[in-house]
This record gives structure tokens, sequence and C-alpha cells, in this order.
């Protein structure tokens, strides 16, 4: 709809659509995120001076001089305006079709959903961890990064939508000018002048339109993609986390073994000089100490090198970091169950990144087919010249003057071709990395749920083997303290102990990272925002 200074609103729609890079099963567009309430503000403000053309051109019109005159002159200029607007090129965007199944193979059958919540690792009771989480929101290095990137698409969208506004300018000038050696002599002239400049590209095939579409796709892709990072940063962190502690429970049971295998040994030294053991049996326990003190300084290594990499991930120097205690006996696993698979789709970052991506691909192909089209550019300017400066603003000092040119590409030796080829190419590049990031999505929350299956199952049968382990101990104590063994099946038995204690802690972190997998598949309590801007691209 046109409406051209008191003329008739007129309204002629054209959509020239290019099926060949639609998907091959439409559905209905996706909603998008809108980027802020002042952007929604600004692009308002843009559509209501694109649409009617003439936000600039009334600066001129309403002129103190001439007005009828430039009135006239505009309306016959842009006549034209009304039956052209509303046109566009190339294909509508579509969302891929995607199978999606019913239910996930692995999860508990008719449980209520539990969807993890934007705080989800609190859930594990862990006050060291929440810190450590809030400490890497703030400083994470990779979230920072994201969050630049995140700024330079939204100005990004500033500017690729300026050509949807006309520009204005204005200049002032004097001029003074004399000859003195001329025969006869020229008298001194003056040229004072002062006009105001303005013109605007008619979008009449929507490219420019389409590269502001682009543009705030991509800059929805950019807040998906912090999204996403931040919520890698996260799990990276609690992973992190337990395995610390895991590691400082390895190393405790590690020297508490080191320890009973020295008792042992020096307990056989003492049966072989009694003469109730031989030196065989003496020298493979001399191999065990061994062997129990080779593995420490691998425990404390692997312990120290976790807590370096979780000075990356918080952003701290490591001679700055101290990593709080804790117990990973302790934590806990709380109930997670998903929902539908469909409802996977509005709740994974990393999918709405590759969404907005495509929608950003779609808009580049409707703006490589608009360049196949002629441009329309309008200019108009309007100023006063005069030799006089007291004389510069009378009636007969103003000039004026309108135009209009359409420029045709005819041969371009290639470059629009190819342009249209490689917008296409992407497109549907877009949609394999679409299709696979949801396929991807599905794999991850059926793997995690597989995982954490089984990795509660290990931890369980884990502590039945301490628990007989403990049991076993009691026993051999009491047969000790009845005199009819000798110390050296205390030891043993306490070795026996420590070592499915180390199990019991293994089967621990294996349920916690089971635990974080699946709240980071199921998108650790992220959701598309809705309505967007974009939905109606």
């Amino acid at each position: 709809m046109f409406t051209l200074l008191g003329l008739a609103e007129v309204a002629l729609p054209c959509t020239l659509d290019d099926t060949s890079v639609r998907s091959k099963a439409p559905q209905a567009a996706p909603n998008w995120p809108r980027l802020a309430p002042w952007r929604r503000n600004k692009l308002s403000t843009r559509d209501e001076k694109v649409q009617n053309g003439l936000g600039a051109f009334r600066v001129l019109i309403n002129l103190p001089h001439g007005r009828q005159k430039w009135r006239r002159a505009c309306q016959t200029l842009l006549l034209g305006i009304p039956l052209l607007s509303g046109c566009t090129v190339g294909p509508r965007f579509h969302t891929p079709r995607v199978t999606v199944p019913a239910r996930y193979a692995s999860a508990p059958q008719d449980a209520p959903p539990a969807w993890p919540s934007s705080t989800w690792w609190r859930g594990f009771g862990s006050p060291a961890l929440n810190s450590l989480i809030q400490e890497a929101e703030q400083h994470n290095f990779t979230i920072r990064i994201a969050v630049a990137q995140l700024q330079a698409a939204n100005a990004q969208v500033e500017v690729v939508g300026a050509p949807l506004l006309p520009t204005l300018g204005a200049n002032v000038s004097g001029q003074w000018q004399r000859a003195p050696r001329s025969n006869p002599p020229t008298p001194t002239s003056h040229q004072f002048g002062a006009a105001i400049q303005t013109s605007y590209e008619l979008d009449f095939w929507g490219k420019n339109r389409d590269s502001l579409r682009a543009a705030e796709a991509n800059a929805a892709a950019s807040r998906f993609n912090r999204d996403t990072i931040a919520l890698t940063a996260v799990s990276a962190v609690a992973t992190t986390w337990f395995q610390i502690l895991a590691d400082r429970n390895a190393l405790r049971i590690g020297l508490r073994n080191l320890a009973v295998a020295e008792n042992l040994l020096t307990q056989l030294k003492a049966e072989l000089n009694a003469g109730t053991t031989d030196a065989v049996t003496v020298a493979q326990q001399a191999a065990l100490v061994a062997s129990e003190r080779a593995t420490i300084p691998t425990l404390r290594s692997q312990l120290q090198q976790e807590t370096l990499g979780l000075g990356i991930l918080v952003g701290k120097p490591p001679e700055l970091l101290a990593a709080p205690s804790g117990d990973i006996a302790a934590l806990t696993v709380p109930k997670i169950v998903p929902g539908l698979p469909a409802h996977l789709l509005r709740r994974r970052p990393d999918i709405a990144r590759a969404e907005a991506n495509l929608v950003a691909a779609n808009a580049n192909v409707r703006g490589a087919i608009a360049s196949f089209f002629p441009n329309i550019n309008l200019t108009g300017s309007a100023g006063w010249s005069s030799a006089a400066l007291n004389t510069l603003l009378a009636p007969g000092s103003l000039l004026l003057s309108a135009a209009a040119a359409i420029d045709q590409p005819l041969f371009e030796g290639g470059a629009l071709t190819g342009n249209l080829a490689v917008s296409r190419a992407t497109y549907r590049e877009n949609v394999a990395v679409y299709e696979q990031t949801v396929v991807q999505a599905f794999t991850d929350v059926d793997t995690a749920l597989v995982d954490l299956h089984y990795a509660t199952e290990q931890q369980r049968r884990a502590a039945e083997a301490v628990n007989e382990a403990r049991a076993a101990l009691a026993a051999v104590r009491a047969q000790l303290a009845a005199g009819i063994i000798d110390v050296s099946a205390v030891l043993i038995a306490e070795e026996t102990l420590l070592t499915d204690e180390n199990s019991y802690t293994q089967a621990q972190l294996a349920r916690l990272d089971a635990a974080v997998d699946l709240y980071k598949a199921l998108g650790g309590g992220w959701h598309a925002p809705s309505p967007s801007p974009l939905s109606g691209n």
C-alpha cells in the first residue's frame, strides 16, 4: 500500500518465486527471537518510511518558496512508485521437514517429563560448583568472544538496513573573485549558495530488504551461538569439577593403598625372618609396593592438570584460582526425564542457530535473484544561489531539481549467475547442516540416556561390592582378634576394600558425567523465544 501526498492509495502485489531452492517438504515458517525492543522500534520506523518512500523528500516539498510547483514535480516524478511497490523475487523460506521419532528409545516409560531448568547445575547440591559456574558465566573467554560477536552482528543489522532509508545532505558555499590586472578591469564578484540533496534507491525487487533479513537472521544465529557456547562452557566446568573431586578421592585411596601394602610388606619381612614365609612372597609384595608408589605421581599430575584446566574455564590464571574443597560422595544426581523428541527442536540453541543460518541463506538467494533486475534511483535537490548574501533566500534565488534513473545490468561476465549459484549451494549446505544438527540432537539425548542408565547400574553394583568388602574386612578383623589368622589376611582385605572404593568413585564420576551430558543434550533449560520478527520471512 502506498500513499503519495494525498493521492489515492494504490497497491500492486507482485511475487516472483524461485522454487528451485525450496526444501523437499515445506512446513510453516519458524518463529525467531526479537533482537531487542529498541531494535524493533527502529525497524518499524524504517519500514514505515520505506513504504511511503517519501521520508526525506518531504523536507524538500515543504520548502517556503515554490512549494506548489515542487509538489507537482514530485508527484509527476514519483507517480509510478505506488504501482511498483511490494514486488519480491525468490523463494519464500520453509523449514525443512525432518523425521522426528515418537519417543526416545532409552527414555523411561510413562514417566512425566522433567526438563532441566536454566540453573540445572544447582541440582547436584554443590555450593562450590555453583560458585565456579557463576565465575565462568562472567569471565569465560569463549563466552565473552561470543557476546562480542553478537554485538557486532546486531550493529551489522543497522549497517545493512541503511539503504532502505533515503540519504540527506546539505552544503553551503561562498565564492569571491577578482582579476586585478585585466583590461578593462573586471569588477569584484561574489557568489553564495546553499543546497539540500536527497537520494533514495527504490527497493522494488526487495534486494535491500532481503539483505536486511539476512543480517537479522545472522544476528539471531549469533545470539543462539552465544547460548550454545555458554551451555558448553557451563557443562565443561561441571565435568571438570567432578573430575577434580574424583581425582582427589583416587589420590586419597591410592595413598591408603600404598600404606596398606607397605604394612603388609613389613609383616611379610618379619615372617621371613621368623621362617614362616618364603623370599618369593616377600619379593612379590615388594613389587606390589613399588607399583603402588609409581601410581601416586600419576594421580597427582592428573589432579593438577584438571585444576589448571578449570582455571581457563572460569577465566582466571592458575595462580589466582583456589579450587574449593568438596567430596564427590556428597553430590546428588537429580531426576531427569526428557519430554517428547518433537519438543527438543525448541529447546536446543544449536538447532535454532542452524535454522537462523538457513533463513539467512534463503534471504541471500532472494537477494542474488533480485540483482538480475533493474535498480531504480531517485534524486532531488533544492538550493539557493545569489551574488549577494542578503538576497540568497529571495524567491528568485531558488533552484530545484529532481531526477530518476534506472540501471539494468546487461553483461557482468558471469558475476551475477556465479553469485546466485554460490548462494544456492550455500543454502543447500545449510539445509544439510540443519538436518544433521537435528538428528545429532536426538542422538545426543539417546546416548546420554543409555550412559546414565548403565552408569547408575554400575554405581549400584560398585556400592554392593564396597559393602561386601567392608563386611569381609570386619570378619577378618574378628578372626584376627580371636587368633585364628595373622595380620596379613587383614591387610589383604583392606587392599580389596580400597580397590572397590576406587571403582565406586569412578562409577560415581561416570554417572555424574552422564547426567551433565543429558542436561546438555536437552538444551540445559534453554528454549526458543517467541514471537519473532522473522516469522513472516
